[in-house]
């Protein structure tokens, strides 16, 4: 059965390994680190890739064969490698595409953990990042140099929930032959395809919304099938795999992420349009709010607004810190993209090893507060907000 001919829904379950000699209905578990060959000229022809079929697990397993497959029809994408966490994605897919003396142009609203990629490690093998503002595009292609190879955002960012016109990244990146990478996290490919608009790698952290329940770690990288194979022999000997439990648990996470990803949406929008009108908030983004800068390019690229709301209580730190200490039914962790609501400072956990300045740079202000909005009865978690912003 081709289910390339089906819809997104069905392609998320339906996508599944061949059946054993047991023909169970549900796919199982593949815990073996290696697997046997059926003499020494099969073990020959593997090794050297004349035949394809599993290994050894730090290679590729049946679990994450489908959980990649899965996420590279999401995706639209040719081919796909599926790593231990979302961080081991982001680094290996640069580290194995670039040398000493490269390039990178990114947005400067990104992650903390990847800024620190940026600013902290990659300098010491002699590769340079430069940043443009996210809400000033037209400046992107004065940051390129002849040693330019990458081009990279977030859209949405994290924390900020700022957008980016992924069609305008596809044409830069075209126009200057440049690799561009697109961290797809925050709108799943439910919400997004950034290789319709130009992308030649998308990144995900499957800890996030793919899992959906803040159960286990994962990341993958999908997209163009020769620049997959440097990121999967740089990743086949460096050992960054996911493994085979996580991505069954993913694969089967997946199969429920379009209905999932749909409640989280409506929740949100309604989050945030409570958050708008309330008198101790200053502002609030969120991509499908009207009065977000980014509106109209949001609703170009995205089906729905996603389930991140970033927005600026008065009062700053103190009225930060207060807001966080009241809330009740929400959680307080630095994880997105769970069933359970949780509210997060941005500037004295997830980037506060950016400096102060930095932190401002890229619109983390010290009373910004980011919201993952969970599935529970949104009545409830409106409730709480209200109460802990009273």
């Amino acid at each position: 059965m081709n289910t390339e001919e089906f819809g997104f829904e069905t392609q998320a379950i339906r996508t599944q390994l061949e059946r054993s000699q047991y023909l169970e209905h549900s796919v199982p578990l593949y815990l073996s680190s290696s697997f046997v060959f059926e003499d020494a000229e099969d073990m020959r022809a593997s090794f050297t890739e004349e035949k394809e079929r599993n290994i050894y697990s730090r290679f590729s397993n049946p679990n994450t064969t489908e959980f990649v497959e899965k996420i590279c029809k999401m995706e639209g994408a040719d081919s796909g490698y599926a790593f231990a966490t979302g961080m081991a994605a982001v680094y290996s897919t640069f580290v194995a595409l670039l040398n000493s003396g490269d390039h990178i142009v990114s947005a400067s609203s990104v992650f903390g953990s990847t800024h620190a990629l940026f600013m902290t490690y990659f300098p010491k093998w002699n590769i340079e990042t430069s940043y443009f503002e996210i809400n000033k595009p037209e400046t992107i292609e004065s940051f390129i140099k002849p040693n330019t190879k990458i081009l990279y955002a977030e859209s949405p960012t994290n924390p900020g929930v700022d957008v980016i016109d992924l069609e305008l990244l596809g044409n830069i990146a075209k126009k200057h032959n440049l690799i561009l990478i697109i961290d797809n996290c925050f709108a799943t490919p439910y919400l997004q395809q950034p290789i319709k608009f130009g992308a030649h790698l998308v990144i995900h952290s499957a800890t996030k919304l793919i899992d959906g329940q803040g159960r286990v770690l994962g990341g993958v990288t999908v997209g163009d099938a020769e620049l997959i194979r440097q990121i999967y022999l740089f990743s086949r000997n460096t050992g960054p795999a996911l493994s085979p439990f996580n991505a069954w648990v993913l694969s089967k996470s997946l199969e429920t992420l379009a209905i999932r990803v749909d409640r989280h949406c409506e929740n949100a929008l309604k989050v945030a349009e409570f958050l708008e009108s309330h008198p101790n908030v200053n502002s609030v983004k969120y991509p499908f709010l009207k009065s977000h800068p980014q509106y109209e390019i949001a609703k170009k690229q995205m089906k729905a607004g996603g389930n991140i709301i970033a927005f600026e209580i008065k009062g700053g730190i103190e009225a930060g810190r207060k807001f966080l200490n009241s809330i009740q039914l929400c959680s307080l962790s630095a994880n997105i993209g769970d069933t359970r609501t949780i509210v997060t400072h941005p500037a004295s956990t997830t980037h506060s090893k950016l400096s102060e300045e930095d932190q401002l740079a890229v619109g983390i202000t010290q009373g910004l507060v980011r919201v993952s909005v969970g599935l529970e009865t949104v009545e409830d978690v409106i409730e709480d907000l209200k109460q802990a912003l009273a």
